[in-house]
């Protein structure tokens, strides 16, 4: 199935695909960075760890204004020279968080570096999904998605093998070098998408909220989805770390190995899920991999070996990513084409800027069950996949649509 959607690839499309997924990579390993390292700042700025986890809550509340503002130029400017432009901006802020002397100013950077990483998801997935031949689409959504566990699991490689040499400062610095080899790879060998054009996009251009007003059912079922969607994936992996330090006693590198597994899973998942819906269906792909994750939830939460744990996350990371998998296709095909850089990611930062409580939620709740992290990561998981489905049953999809036109605004079947 992926190796069908595969065949006939021209070297653009390639270059592109490849250049996107390392640019979510290294988004996404910047970020999670910060999730391994929550005692370490908590000690070092004197402070409990759920004031630290605010930080986690401003990166994905200023994410929107990243979409907005990145997804905007692209629409004007184009999606290549906008796409360098963010993954400097990202990895030069994630960079500045390494000298942050404490808690106040370490929240200004990393609220900052969140407006960066928010530009990042919507060129990437509408300049991908513009690029590729519309049967390709399922393959490319997994490829692109899988980006996020894959920089989930480079953290996870940095914090077990060099963290005990370089600390947490030194994690934060070291990220600055991928992101500069990503920029030279696009300015050598991706060009601008073939949709794009410049005279139209600056001639043409429609306000954001024009567009987001002719389309505001889709735009509105887009952003719940999104909402649940973000509590999916920062319900199973941002606290989950902690939880292995601070409820199993892992060490640095128990904690690796439990998560690189995890991420293993997270890969494959998107890859496979994202396959998937090309054939059966983006909609009932959604629904039958998040129902699979409820009860795979209570093996990921309340194992208890190292062995059972770490099949448990790979099991619920497979459900997880398997489903976000099917994401960048499902958004860009509902997606105006006018706007499709802004839309797309917009609609996906919003809802990651309601999901932005989710936390300091699932940390307020841990401590109030006396400590008890699985209480929290399974009520918010379970709750979560319950939202993904009943909407994704009753929402539209515009499987295959030409990227080159307006989609109309589809039913369910």
């Amino acid at each position: 199935m992926a190796f069908d959607s595969l065949k006939g690839w021209t070297t653009t499309a390639k270059h592109t695909v490849l250049a996107s997924y390392l640019a979510w990579t290294f988004d996404a390993y910047d970020f999670f960075l910060l999730t391994f390292v929550f005692p370490d700042i908590a000690r070092q700025f004197g402070v409990s760890i759920t004031v630290v986890a605010v930080a986690v809550t401003l990166t994905l509340a200023c994410r929107p204004i990243g979409a907005f503002i990145f997804g905007r130029l692209a629409d004007r400017y184009g999606r290549r020279p906008i796409l360098m432009l963010d993954i400097a901006c990202y990895s030069v802020l994630n960079f500045l968080i390494a000298f942050t002397p404490n808690i106040w100013i370490f929240y200004v950077a990393c609220a900052a570096f969140g407006v960066a990483m928010g530009g990042v998801w919507g060129i990437c997935a509408s300049l991908s999904m513009e690029t590729v031949k519309p049967k390709a689409r399922g393959f490319v959504s997994g490829v692109l998605q899988s980006g996020y566990p894959s920089g989930y699991l480079v953290s996870s490689l940095v914090f077990g093998f060099l963290y005990t040499s370089i600390g947490w400062r030194g994690m934060f610095m070291i990220g600055v070098i991928p992101a500069a080899l990503i920029i030279l790879y696009i300015y050598a060998f991706v060009p601008e998408s073939q949709h794009f054009n410049r005279e139209q996009a600056r001639s043409k251009s429609a306000s954001t909220w024009n567009v987001l007003s002719a389309h505001w059912k889709v735009a509105l079922f887009a952003i719940v989805l999104m909402t649940g969607f973000n509590f999916f994936s920062h319900g199973t992996q941002d606290i989950y770390q902690t939880f292995l330090r601070l409820q199993h006693h892992y060490t640095p590198a128990m904690v690796k190995n439990v998560v690189v597994v995890a991420n293993i899973g997270a890969i494959l998942g998107g890859l496979f899920l994202g396959s998937f819906s090309q054939t059966f269906g983006r909609r009932r792909t959604i629904v039958f991999i998040t129902m699979l994750a409820l009860p795979v939830s209570f093996l990921w939460a309340y194992s208890e070996t190292a062995a059972t744990l770490a099949l448990g996350a790979f099991l619920m990371q497979f459900c997880v990513q398997g489903a976000w998998g099917v994401i960048p296709a499902h958004l860009n095909e509902l997606a105006p084409a006018s706007a499709r850089g802004t839309f797309a990611g917009t609609v996906y930062q919003l809802g990651n800027l309601i999901a932005a409580v989710n936390l300091p939620l699932q940390s307020h709740i841990a401590d109030t069950a006396g400590g008890d992290y699985r209480v929290a990561m399974i009520a918010v998981a379970c709750c979560a996949a319950l939202l993904i489905a009943i909407l994704t049953t009753f929402g539209p999809e515009a499987h295959n649509v030409d990227m080159g036109r307006v989609p109309p605004q589809p039913q369910p079947d």
